[in-house]
Parts: structure tokens; sequence; C-alpha cells
């Protein structure tokens, strides 16, 4: 039963008259009379009989009545309840470490001030190749990768921020005074690495591994800050993005060495499934971010 015919319907039980239940609604009566005849064939059910010139409604109009308002009331309850949902809802954004850190503070709190309703929820990802895994599932709604800038075929990406990678040491490591240091230089030195699948510890031992380059001690860490904090104690050396050591840097912490190695270039991309249904509140997150990564 179509919700437009028994809308028609009911205004008919008002009125008992299809000219006037047409004049209502802006309906041509041959509309109203089709709609309700209708209604009879699919219900194979008399609605309306005449009496002489009056109109009135049959036993099984007035079942259907009840029913009728029930589908009309639950309809409009419907859209109202979407309409609402639309300024409602849930955000999941999947990151590393170092964007939740030193990228997006700042552009989370602006999209919280303008979207109060919206549920922000930031799924960590130890890894870029862990994030892409949680979009092609659909466990996110958009990430932020930092890896070199290719092409995914299930994913729509946007590079945003070109970041570079340094490699850095305490103050009073041996390096720290070099003008110059090649990757044969590392044989004996402790590195210290993120997680497997981070693309700047892939770049890091690709560079190594290309000259056949195998440190004596690798470190493995989860956490960034626990790595900055055991390169400022001298323990070992670490390829970082410059956004997580700027700060370091400025205060004299830590110190970058002069790494002779061509790094590729690694970018901030913002990515999400080429299949995403794209709700406002999404396309507006992506627009806010786009402009945030301009400035």
């Amino acid at each position: 039963m179509d919700i437009k015919h028994l809308k028609t319907f009911l205004d008919t039980c008002e009125t008992l008259n299809f000219t006037k239940t047409a004049t209502r609604l802006q309906y041509a009566q041959s509309s109203v009379t089709a709609q309700i005849k209708r209604l009879e064939s699919e219900l194979d059910l008399k609605l309306f009989e005449r009496l002489g010139k009056k109109m009135i409604l049959t036993q099984s109009g007035e079942r259907l009545k009840t029913y009728a308002h029930k589908l009309v009331s639950l309809e409009e309850e419907a859209r109202t309840s979407m309409l609402t949902a639309q300024d409602e809802g849930t955000l999941v954004i999947g990151a590393q470490e170092s964007q939740c850190t030193y990228r997006l503070p700042h552009l989370l709190r602006d999209y919280k001030l303008k979207y109060p309703t919206i549920d922000l929820i930031f799924k960590s990802a130890h890894s870029d190749e862990e994030a892409t895994k949680s979009l092609i599932e659909g466990e996110i709604d958009l990430a932020f990768i930092l890896d070199t800038q290719r092409e995914h075929p299930t994913l729509l990406s946007t590079p945003l921020l070109e970041e570079r990678l340094l490699l850095v040491s305490s103050p009073v490591h041996r390096f720290s005074h070099l003008s110059q240091i090649s990757p044969n230089d590392l044989t004996t030195e402790t590195i210290l690495y993120t997680e497997k699948g981070c693309s700047y510890r892939n770049i890091f031992e690709n560079a190594l591994l290309t000259h056949q380059v195998h440190p004596k001690t690798t470190l493995e860490f989860i956490s960034l800050e626990a790595i900055k904090r055991c390169v400022m104690a001298n323990l070992g050396i670490a390829l970082l993005p410059e956004m997580v050591v700027d700060q370091e840097l400025k205060n004299g912490h830590l110190v970058e060495l002069p790494f002779h190695y061509n790094m590729p270039v690694l970018t901030t991309q913002m990515a999400y499934h080429k299949n995403k249904w794209i709700s406002n509140h999404l396309r507006d997150f992506i627009d806010m971010t786009k402009l945030y990564f301009k400035k």
C-alpha cells in the first residue's frame, strides 16, 4: 500500500466526498478516485459505498482507517528521525600516532565545536597498512595515511602535506658533529624503529638493505614518545618525521644528522573507500580538512 494513497484515503474519510478531497489535496478528482480504487483493488475490499447522494465508509474502510493512521504516523516519525539524524551520528577516523599527536588536534577541536552532536571516534592505526585495511573493511570512515604517494584500487586519497624525514640523535652522540653520514656508517649503530608496517620504518630499512647494511642492534617501539626519550638518552638514533621531532630540535634536546641518502617524499594523505557513502557531516569534515592543511 502506497503511503500517498493512504493519506488520500484518510482525507476522504473526513470529507466523504471525492471532489472536496481533490480540492483539499490539490489533485484532480480523477486522481483521488483512481487512488481509492487502487487501494480497493489491492485489498480486494470495498472501502466506500454510495447511498443515494451520500458516501459512507464501509466496515472494511473503518478497519483500514485505524491502520492507515498508524502507518502514516509511523512514516512521518521515520522521516523526522532521518532528518534529525543528519545533525547526529558517528565519525570514525583512523590515523597513526604521529598524526593524532602532531597534525590533527586543532582540526578535531574545530570540527567538534561546529558539530557538537557528532560523536568523533579516533581509532589508532599502528601502521599505514593497518589504516588501509580498516578502510577497505569498512571499520573506519576516513583515514590519515603517511606514506609515499601512490594509487590504491579501492581508495580515494587526497595529498595534504609533504613530510620530511630526519635522522636524529642526542646532542652528545658520536655522530652529532659529523658533516656527513652515509648508510654504511650505521653498521655498528643502534637503530630505534617504530612498529613493522610503518612507512618510514620501511623506507629506512630499504635504504640500509640497498647498501647491504645490517645494524648491529635494533630496538622496536610502539610509541614515538618512547623512541624520542631513548634517542635523547643516547640509546641510539632514529629516522622520524620532522613534525615528530620539531620541538626537540628547537630546544636542543635532539639534533638532525646529515644523512647522505636520497629519501623518498612522504605525504600526509586523507583517504576513504571509493564506494563510501559520503554523509553531510563526513563531507564537511573532508572540506574542513582540506582548508586546514592549506593554512
